[in-house]
């Protein structure tokens, strides 16, 4: 297992950047269609992309031959509403609430993959995956002011964000790393150019400065979570990604003034206990199945 001190630090240096990401959306997202930022953020993300395909093996024509078209489109529109959805979220719902939910994914990708992928699912992940839909409905519970409609969208980005994962699994079978990174960049970028100039209001001169910073800070996340899983294997990434959640919360009280209702707190730390419980049983059943295939051709 790969494991280094750069791999850490490259690490939560991305989560930590992905944190004030999204406190950058929430400020944006209260002005301005999340339309229109998704569309200026595109455009530094496919400049990232088409800057890593250029550099990569094989060059930008290999970063466009893929296998699976129709996935790559897939993840490209997906990613795309995820991000939609997210800064309405974070605006109506609030953003640690928000984070709270999102962090269900790894639940909802063990829930998938079985009609999905095929994968057998034993009672322990199925305990795991029980408890977390209990901590995911905790935290929709209705407040003192009634219930939200708004916190649904949380929970659809979790779900778009399992399905993403997902196909990022099939499509990793037969494309390589840079093939599936510029069709992610590429499918949204023209999605949000398309949509982007219906709902296009000036930005204030101030508000070019935080849409600045939010496209500088996606790229030095995508840049440190590359580096991230160059030195690190995924199982020991994962966990970390949590570190996401911690710090939105402290972004979220301090800079947004939110309240963190006992629900959140309880229902989040239910969810992140069974995610990484799930997340170790994948790591150990595809540990076991490879041992198995290795035995056999031996």
């Amino acid at each position: 297992m790969k494991s280094t001190p750069l791999g850490y630090s490259f690490t939560f240096l991305a989560f930590s950047v992905f944190a004030i990401q999204d406190g950058l959306s929430k400020h944006l997202g209260g002005d301005y269609s999340p339309v229109q930022v998704a569309m200026v953020r595109y455009w530094a993300f496919v400049a990232f992309a088409l800057f890593l395909a250029l550099r990569s093996n094989g060059g930008l024509r290999t970063a466009i031959n893929t296998r699976r078209p129709f996935l790559q489109i897939l993840r490209g529109l997906l990613l795309f509403s995820q991000i939609l959805i997210s800064i309405v979220a974070f605006t109506h719902v609030g953003l640690a609430k928000s984070q709270a939910i999102f962090a269900a994914g790894p639940i909802f990708v063990a829930l998938l993959s079985m009609p999905i992928l095929g994968e057998k699912v034993g009672w322990r992940r199925w305990t795991a995956i029980s408890a977390g839909l209990v901590g995911v409905l905790i935290m929709l519970s209705p407040g003192a002011d009634g219930f939200n409609i708004y916190v649904v969208l949380p929970l659809i980005c979790a779900v778009l964000g399992a399905v993403y994962a997902i196909a990022t699994r099939l499509v990793s079978r037969e494309d390589g790393p840079s093939t599936s990174f510029f069709y992610l960049a590429i499918v949204g970028f023209i999605g949000a150019n398309i949509l982007g100039p219906f709902f296009w209001i000036p930005f204030s001169a101030m508000d070019w400065v935080w849409m600045g910073c939010l496209c500088c800070t996606g790229i030095i996340g995508h840049l440190a979570l590359i580096k991230a899983y160059e030195n690190l294997d995924a199982v020991v990434v994962q966990p970390i990604s949590y570190w996401q959640l911690v710090l939105g919360a402290v972004i979220a009280v301090t800079v947004f003034g939110e309240v963190l209702r006992w629900n959140t707190v309880v229902g989040a730390t239910i969810v992140v206990g069974a995610g990484l419980f799930t997340v170790w049983r994948e790591w150990v059943v595809s540990r076991r199945v490879k041992r198995a295939e290795e035995d056999a051709r031996a």
